[in-house]
Protein backbone atom coordinates (compact mmCIF):
# COMPACT_ATOMS: atom_id res chain seq x y z
CA UNK A 1 0.00 0.00 0.00
CA UNK A 2 2.92 2.33 0.69
CA UNK A 3 4.58 1.63 -2.28
CA UNK A 4 1.49 2.50 -4.30
CA UNK A 5 0.82 5.76 -1.83
CA UNK A 6 4.22 6.69 -2.96
CA UNK A 7 3.95 5.90 -6.80
CA UNK A 8 0.89 8.42 -6.67
CA UNK A 9 2.74 10.71 -4.86
CA UNK A 10 5.47 10.72 -7.32
CA UNK A 11 2.75 11.12 -10.57
CA UNK A 12 0.65 13.85 -8.64
CA UNK A 13 4.17 15.78 -8.48
CA UNK A 14 5.14 15.35 -11.87
CA UNK A 15 1.79 16.41 -13.35
CA UNK A 16 2.36 19.43 -10.97
CA UNK A 17 5.58 19.80 -12.22
CA UNK A 18 3.83 19.92 -15.96
CA UNK A 19 0.97 22.15 -14.46
CA UNK A 20 3.54 24.76 -13.06
CA UNK A 21 5.96 24.82 -16.15
CA UNK A 22 2.72 25.67 -18.29
CA UNK A 23 1.51 28.24 -16.02
CA UNK A 24 4.93 30.03 -15.26
CA UNK A 25 4.29 32.37 -18.34
CA UNK A 26 1.36 33.49 -15.93
CA UNK A 27 3.57 33.87 -12.78
CA UNK A 28 3.85 37.62 -12.97
CA UNK A 29 7.31 37.46 -11.54
CA UNK A 30 8.19 34.94 -14.23
CA UNK A 31 6.72 37.44 -16.72
CA UNK A 32 8.45 40.57 -15.32
CA UNK A 33 11.84 38.99 -15.19
CA UNK A 34 11.94 38.01 -18.82
CA UNK A 35 10.54 41.20 -19.87
CA UNK A 36 13.26 42.85 -18.05
CA UNK A 37 16.14 40.92 -19.46
CA UNK A 38 14.34 41.75 -22.60
CA UNK A 39 14.41 45.28 -21.88
CA UNK A 40 18.07 45.13 -21.03
CA UNK A 41 19.23 43.64 -23.76
CA UNK A 42 17.06 46.16 -26.51
CA UNK A 43 18.61 48.89 -24.24
CA UNK A 44 21.96 47.75 -24.72
CA UNK A 45 21.46 47.58 -28.14
CA UNK A 46 19.90 50.79 -28.22
CA UNK A 47 23.17 52.72 -26.16
CA UNK A 48 25.46 51.44 -29.46
CA UNK A 49 23.19 52.90 -31.87
CA UNK A 50 23.17 56.35 -29.76
CA UNK A 51 27.16 55.65 -29.29
CA UNK A 52 27.48 54.97 -33.11
CA UNK A 53 25.08 58.24 -34.03
CA UNK A 54 27.61 60.07 -31.57
CA UNK A 55 30.26 58.81 -34.03
CA UNK A 56 29.08 59.67 -37.24
CA UNK A 57 28.40 63.25 -36.43
CA UNK A 58 32.19 63.56 -35.15
CA UNK A 59 32.72 62.14 -38.54
CA UNK A 60 30.69 64.76 -40.29
CA UNK A 61 32.41 67.73 -37.92
CA UNK A 62 35.65 66.77 -39.17
CA UNK A 63 34.41 66.12 -42.93
CA UNK A 64 32.75 69.73 -42.37
CA UNK A 65 35.83 71.69 -40.91
CA UNK A 66 38.05 70.36 -43.80
CA UNK A 67 35.79 71.07 -46.19
CA UNK A 68 35.32 74.78 -44.79
CA UNK A 69 39.09 75.17 -44.50
CA UNK A 70 39.37 74.43 -48.21
CA UNK A 71 36.51 76.67 -49.11
CA UNK A 72 38.10 79.54 -47.26
CA UNK A 73 41.38 78.66 -48.81
CA UNK A 74 40.49 78.34 -52.29
CA UNK A 75 38.70 81.47 -52.39
CA UNK A 76 41.77 83.31 -51.22
CA UNK A 77 43.46 81.96 -54.06
CA UNK A 78 40.20 82.88 -56.50
CA UNK A 79 41.22 86.43 -55.33
CA UNK A 80 44.88 86.25 -55.64
CA UNK A 81 44.57 84.66 -59.09
CA UNK A 82 41.79 87.45 -60.44
CA UNK A 83 44.53 90.21 -58.99
CA UNK A 84 47.42 88.89 -60.88
CA UNK A 85 45.54 88.33 -64.16
CA UNK A 86 45.93 84.37 -63.90
CA UNK A 87 42.75 84.02 -66.02
CA UNK A 88 43.17 79.90 -66.10
CA UNK A 89 43.99 79.47 -62.11
CA UNK A 90 41.24 81.96 -61.43
CA UNK A 91 38.73 79.60 -63.24
CA UNK A 92 39.87 76.33 -61.59
CA UNK A 93 39.36 78.50 -57.83
CA UNK A 94 35.87 79.71 -58.90
CA UNK A 95 35.13 75.84 -59.59
CA UNK A 96 36.89 74.50 -56.57
CA UNK A 97 35.18 77.92 -54.47
CA UNK A 98 31.52 76.22 -56.06
CA UNK A 99 32.48 72.44 -55.09
CA UNK A 100 33.27 73.40 -51.91
CA UNK A 101 30.80 75.75 -50.58
CA UNK A 102 28.24 73.16 -52.40
CA UNK A 103 29.97 70.56 -49.80
CA UNK A 104 29.91 72.82 -46.77
CA UNK A 105 26.05 73.07 -47.36
CA UNK A 106 25.38 69.53 -47.58
CA UNK A 107 27.64 68.37 -44.45
CA UNK A 108 26.48 71.66 -42.74
CA UNK A 109 22.36 70.83 -43.15
CA UNK A 110 23.61 66.35 -42.59
CA UNK A 111 25.19 67.71 -39.31
CA UNK A 112 22.51 69.95 -38.21
CA UNK A 113 20.09 66.86 -38.47
CA UNK A 114 22.20 63.99 -37.02
CA UNK A 115 22.47 66.33 -33.82
CA UNK A 116 18.73 66.78 -33.64
CA UNK A 117 18.49 63.13 -34.10
CA UNK A 118 21.04 62.52 -31.51
CA UNK A 119 19.38 65.04 -29.19
CA UNK A 120 15.56 62.40 -29.82
CA UNK A 121 17.93 59.53 -29.22
CA UNK A 122 19.76 60.07 -26.25
CA UNK A 123 16.19 61.31 -24.59
CA UNK A 124 14.45 58.39 -25.55
CA UNK A 125 17.57 56.37 -24.81
CA UNK A 126 17.84 57.62 -20.86
CA UNK A 127 13.85 57.23 -20.70
CA UNK A 128 14.65 53.74 -21.79
CA UNK A 129 17.54 53.34 -18.31
CA UNK A 130 14.45 54.69 -16.14
CA UNK A 131 12.07 52.34 -17.12
CA UNK A 132 14.50 49.12 -17.08
CA UNK A 133 15.12 50.81 -13.39
CA UNK A 134 11.72 51.47 -12.49
CA UNK A 135 11.14 47.40 -13.55
CA UNK A 136 13.67 46.60 -11.10
CA UNK A 137 11.91 48.17 -8.73
CA UNK A 138 8.34 46.28 -9.08
CA UNK A 139 10.78 43.15 -9.53
CA UNK A 140 11.74 43.87 -5.56
CA UNK A 141 8.51 44.75 -4.93
CA UNK A 142 7.09 41.65 -6.51
CA UNK A 143 9.59 39.07 -4.84
CA UNK A 144 8.79 40.37 -1.77
CA UNK A 145 5.69 39.47 -1.90
CA UNK A 146 6.69 36.03 -3.06
CA UNK A 147 9.06 35.64 -0.46
CA UNK A 148 6.30 36.58 2.31
CA UNK A 149 3.96 34.37 0.64
CA UNK A 150 5.99 31.69 0.59
CA UNK A 151 6.83 32.04 4.26
CA UNK A 152 3.19 32.59 5.21
CA UNK A 153 2.70 29.28 3.21
CA UNK A 154 5.13 27.14 5.39
CA UNK A 155 3.71 28.88 8.33
CA UNK A 156 0.71 27.38 8.17
CA UNK A 157 1.33 23.97 7.64
CA UNK A 158 2.57 24.30 11.71
CA UNK A 159 -0.41 26.75 12.70
CA UNK A 160 -3.16 25.51 10.80
CA UNK A 161 -2.77 21.91 10.60
CA UNK A 162 -6.39 21.44 9.49
CA UNK A 163 -5.48 22.57 5.67
CA UNK A 164 -5.77 19.09 4.76
CA UNK A 165 -4.07 19.13 1.73
CA UNK A 166 -0.68 20.43 3.40
CA UNK A 167 -0.96 17.42 6.16
CA UNK A 168 -1.22 14.55 3.58
CA UNK A 169 2.62 14.10 3.21
CA UNK A 170 2.23 9.97 3.35
CA UNK A 171 -0.27 6.68 3.33
CA UNK A 172 -0.42 6.57 7.17
CA UNK A 173 -0.71 10.25 7.37
CA UNK A 174 -3.77 9.34 4.72
CA UNK A 175 -4.85 6.50 6.46
CA UNK A 176 -5.00 8.52 10.23
CA UNK A 177 -6.57 11.04 8.71
CA UNK A 178 -9.47 8.91 7.06
CA UNK A 179 -9.54 7.25 10.62
CA UNK A 180 -10.03 9.85 12.37
CA UNK A 181 -12.32 11.67 9.91
CA UNK A 182 -14.63 8.86 9.93
CA UNK A 183 -14.28 8.71 13.89
CA UNK A 184 -15.51 11.63 14.00
CA UNK A 185 -18.33 11.32 11.55
CA UNK A 186 -19.63 8.36 13.69
CA UNK A 187 -19.28 10.03 16.74
CA UNK A 188 -21.72 13.22 15.52
CA UNK A 189 -23.87 10.56 13.97
CA UNK A 190 -24.07 8.53 17.43
CA UNK A 191 -24.76 11.97 19.34
CA UNK A 192 -27.45 12.83 16.65
CA UNK A 193 -29.36 9.44 17.79
CA UNK A 194 -29.00 9.85 20.62
CA UNK A 195 -30.30 13.58 20.82
CA UNK A 196 -33.16 12.23 18.71
CA UNK A 197 -33.64 9.54 21.77
CA UNK A 198 -33.87 12.10 24.14
CA UNK A 199 -36.33 14.38 22.34
CA UNK A 200 -38.43 11.51 21.73
CA UNK A 201 -38.56 10.59 25.29
CA UNK A 202 -39.22 14.13 25.98
CA UNK A 203 -42.28 14.81 23.98
CA UNK A 204 -44.16 11.04 25.64
CA UNK A 205 -43.04 11.96 28.62
CA UNK A 206 -45.10 15.52 28.29
CA UNK A 207 -47.91 13.92 26.43
CA UNK A 208 -48.08 11.57 29.64
CA UNK A 209 -47.77 14.80 31.95
CA UNK A 210 -50.91 16.31 30.11
CA UNK A 211 -52.70 12.85 30.15
CA UNK A 212 -52.48 13.14 33.72
CA UNK A 213 -53.98 16.55 34.32
CA UNK A 214 -56.96 15.74 32.44
CA UNK A 215 -57.34 12.64 34.70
Amino acid sequence: MTTLWDRFKFAVATDLDSVVAKKEEKNPLALLNRYITEAENQTTATGKWVERQAQLNGKLEKELAESSAMLDKRQGQLELAETSGESDLADFAAMEVQAYAGRVEVLQNNLNENIAELTGLEHRYEEMKHKVKDMKVKQLQLMGKENATRAHHQMDKVLSPELVAERIGSFDDMASYITTLGAKVEERHERSAMERRLETLEKIAQTKKKLFKLE
